[in-house]
Formats: structure tokens, C-alpha cells, sequence
């Protein structure tokens, strides 16, 4: 049964979103501060995160921050509750660290679809090749870490995901619809490109920090793709 913690300040969507994940047979735990929120993972590692972005005192996006900075909580998926209109909070939320977001007022179906979406994709699949490697790139399915020239970077499990992809499919411009459907899992012609936009970001960020080179090309018009 998967264990999932929920915070948001709001009584009425705590309470809805707590509902909805019952109603799926979840275990559930309801939060209502950052802080609050912080010390239930502490006790016990949830297998999914539900976070409202703005919150008094510690809001999601310092608490996805704080999570991500701990290897325990590395590959945890996090979705982001965010207001409707509010595409800074939305990108704050996945340069943060988010693996998705779902947009409020929201439909219970959407939100449903995100959460066992992103429980599918947390499941590590059975690989003989848990290690791949690609010019520099050295990824390890098994630990959602990636080495770099010797440089050990521990990576999100969407952020694992999205360069798994890329890696097994070298010199393909992949587009973001593509993406969506592949790394995402969304239906055709649904989700955000925003969404790839900033992991691809977030990968950069990270991968080629101690690297001059630009592993990860973006192909104008298209998408993007990493070169064999």
C-alpha cells in the first residue's frame, strides 16, 4: 500500500486531497505546516510527496529545497499544488527539485492520474544494464546517481528518468510532446513543455557544473538530444 504525506494550509484542499487518496486505497498522512510536514518524513520516508507551494513559515518550495539536499529523499517524486495562474511559483517549484505539478482548482481525476502517474514511475524497474555510460557520463539506475568525470551527482528520480532516456536514445532530437509521453508517461498531446524545459535545466545544471562540455544539445524547432 503506498504511503503518501500531503501538506497544504488550506483545511478544504488538505481535506480533498486526503480524501481522493483514500478513496485509492493510500495510506495517508495530512499536514498543515512545512514544518509540520518535515518532521512526518523525518519519522517515516513517504513514497509520494503532495506540497502546496505557498504556505506560512516554511512554504514547499524551502521544503522540497531541504528534502532534495538529503540523499534519504533524493529520488523521492514530489508533486507541487500551485495557484492557477502563478507560472513562477510553478517553475520556483521544479527548479526546486518538484517532479510535476498540478494546477488549482484542480480536477480530482487530474490529480489522481498525476499521483499514480509518478508511483509508476518511482517503481525501479529490474535492469541488467543498471549502469549505462556515454562519453563522460557514467548513469547508475540502481542508486539515481550520475558520474561525471569522476564526480558523483545525485540525481531526482524524474531527473534519473529524463537522462536515462536521452542517454539510450543518442543522436534522436527528442521533442518535449515526445518526452511528455515517454519520461512523464502522459497521454498524447496533454502536459506542459514547461515541465521538460526545466528538468532539461535542472539537468545542465547538474551534469555539467565540473564539465566544458555541453552534453545535453538543444536542437531549435525540435527538442532536444545528446550527441554519440
Amino acid at each position: 500500500m503506498p504511503y503518501v504525506v500531503a501538506v497544504d494550509d488550506d483545511p478544504e484542499v488538505l481535506d480533498t486531497v486526503g480524501r481522493v487518496l483514500e478513496r485509492e486505497a493510500f495510506e495517508v498522512s495530512l499536514a498543515r505546516s512545512g514544518a509540520e510536514a518535515l518532521a512526518i518524513v523525518e519519522g517515516r520516508t513517504p513514497d509520494l510527496m503532495i506540497l502546496d507551494i505557498i504556505m506560512p513559515g516554511m512554504d514547499g518550495i524551502t521544503l522540497c529545497q531541504h528534502l532534495r539536499r538529503d540523499a534519504r529523499f533524493a529520488a523521492l517524486p514530489i508533486l507541487f499544488l500551485t495557484a492557477k495562474g502563478s507560472t513562477d511559483d510553478s517553475v520556483d517549484g521544479l527548479d526546486a527539485g518538484a517532479d510535476d505539478y498540478v494546477i488549482k482548482p484542480f480536477e480530482l481525476a487530474e490529480l489522481r492520474a498525476r499521483v499514480h502517474a509518478l508511483l509508476r514511475r518511482s517503481v525501479r524497474e529490474t535492469r541488467s544494464d543498471a549502469v549505462i555510460q556515454l562519453h563522460e557520463l557514467k548513469l547508475d539506475s540502481d542508486t539515481y546517481q550520475v558520474f561525471v568525470k569522476g564526480f558523483k551527482i545525485q540525481l531526482t528520480s524524474t531527473e534519473h528518468r529524463l537522462l536515462r532516456y536521452l542517454m539510450e536514445n543518442p543522436n534522436r532530437a527528442l521533442s518535449p510532446g515526445h518526452l511528455l509521453q515517454v519520461v512523464w508517461e502522459y497521454p498524447p498531446n496533454t502536459g506542459d513543455p514547461d515541465l521538460v524545459r526545466a528538468h532539461v535545466r535542472n539537468l545542465r545544471a547538474k551534469i555539467e557544473k565540473n564539465s566544458d562540455r555541453k552534453y545535453i544539445r538543444t536542437i531549435h524547432g525540435v527538442g532536444y538530444m545528446i550527441s554519440a
